[in-house]
């Protein structure tokens, strides 16, 4: 693959907007929906990111109504409780993680790209609590997210390799080191006297050569 310039890549994303899922997690493509229940589901997940990213998993599906005009049986009907609705927005999390992945792959620089994608995956947890708390959960709980969680787990070991093999990256780090850091990072992000961008440069730190 031939890398484009720096000059030439896309910016990474720190507020990606996150297109609602439209896939169960095995890949399966769910029925088509008639157009106002599709309207409903759409503004019960619009409402959702915002309750979630304010109030974190204390929300109420009460609260996600509200929010989206409609009924709270509506929004039962699409997700049969909080957890789903959670993690169908951790799902679209995860998918602009991996876009950020991808776009960071266009960077010329090994370590540019790496370094890039870690800043640009904290700002989208920085501003969403309930991705912080989904961040500090077991990774075997993110069984929506699978597909996405895959793309991502190929990207970033691809940008990894890349840094090691410029001599760039210390050779002992792993993909799978990566969860482990961002959970540390999102743990930091709740507490509001400490400075999570010092806590992530340091970590930027610690993993170069």
């Amino acid at each position: 693959m031939t890398a484009k310039t720096t000059e030439t890549a896309k910016p990474l994303r720190g507020d990606a907007a996150e297109p609602a899922a439209a896939a169960h997690a095995d890949g399966a493509t769910a029925k088509p929906l008639r157009a106002d229940a599709r309207r409903n589901r759409e503004r019960i997940i619009a409402a959702a990111r915002d309750v979630f990213a304010k109030q974190g998993g204390g929300a109420q599906m009460d609260d996600i109504a509200s929010a989206a005009g409609v009924g709270v049986g509506t929004v039962y009907r699409h997700f049969p409780d909080k957890h789903a609705l959670m993690d169908e927005l951790v799902a679209a999390k995860f998918r602009a993680f991996a876009d950020n992945a991808e776009l960071a792959l266009e960077i010329e620089d090994p370590w540019g790209a790496f370094a890039g994608l870690l800043r640009a995956n904290a700002e989208l947890c920085a501003r969403d609590i309930g991705v912080q708390e989904a961040m500090l959960r077991e990774p075997a709980a993110w069984s929506l997210a699978a597909i996405e969680l895959m793309r991502l787990r190929d990207l970033a070991t691809r940008l990894i390799r890349r840094a090691q093999t410029a001599g760039v990256m210390r050779k002992d780090f792993v993909v799978d080191d990566i969860p482990m850091l961002m959970g540390g990072l999102s743990a930091t992000m709740a507490v509001s006297e400490y400075d999570w961008r010092r806590h992530l440069e340091i970590i930027l730190a610690g993993l170069r050569a």
